[in-house]
């Protein structure tokens, strides 16, 4: 039997995001120091430019300061509690971002929308692998990270079938250690996925 690698199941990962309609990165690339960076640093986790050019494009109608302080809301955390953190964001997701600005003298409330659920061709869908996370001393790397619209909305976590050592269930504990370690990464969380190529 041919030895299969965790990068091969990693590749092959990237290849079916690929043909469903993902772009695909390199995480060192985009790093603040790579070929086309997109981070001011390790410790970010929203791909801020892109989430800024998205909301801009699905709410052309509300104001750019508007739009900004949509996004303001969207990157602050309200809580030292992750879970909290993830529902807020979660309604903000689902709902939108409820937002007030003032238009020819009158306070008016608006909806900002972060995705498109009725036209999905219209978000913008990254898969990124080897995404390095600094925080808390702790420098960690998952294998995938998915975004939507500069959003890490889905975090992938593979292991090598052929290491009789390792299972899914250590690619599991593993990404639960994450939300201890790097829990900025999981205040964005929609979805967990473990496998080794044959389960999941």
């Amino acid at each position: 039997m041919a030895y299969l690698a965790e990068s091969h199941i990693e590749q092959a990962a990237l290849e079916i995001l690929s043909s469903m309609g993902y772009e695909t990165l390199f995480g060192p690339d985009i790093a603040f120091d790579g070929k086309m960076p997109e981070r001011k640093s390790y410790r970010d986790v929203v791909l801020t430019d892109r989430l800024e050019r998205m909301i801009d494009r699905l709410n052309p109608t509300i104001p750019e300061e508007a739009q900004e302080e949509a996004i303001k809301k969207i990157l602050r955390t309200n809580s030292p509690y992750l879970i909290e953190n993830n529902k807020e964001f979660h309604h903000y997701l689902v709902n939108g971002v409820t937002i007030e600005y003032k238009k020819n003298d009158t306070i008016k409330s608006d909806i900002v929308k972060i995705i498109d659920f009725e036209n999905p061709q219209a978000n913008e869908f990254l898969a990124v692998n080897q995404f390095t996370v600094v925080e808390n001393e702790y420098n960690r790397r998952p294998d995938i990270v998915l975004f939507i619209n500069g959003l890490p909305l889905v975090v992938i976590e593979l292991k090598n079938p052929a290491d009789e050592k390792t299972t899914i269930w250590t690619a599991f504990n593993k990404l639960q250690t994450y939300k201890q370690e790097i829990p900025s990464l999981f205040i964005y969380n929609e979805a967990l996925i473990v496998s080794d190529g044959t389960e999941a």
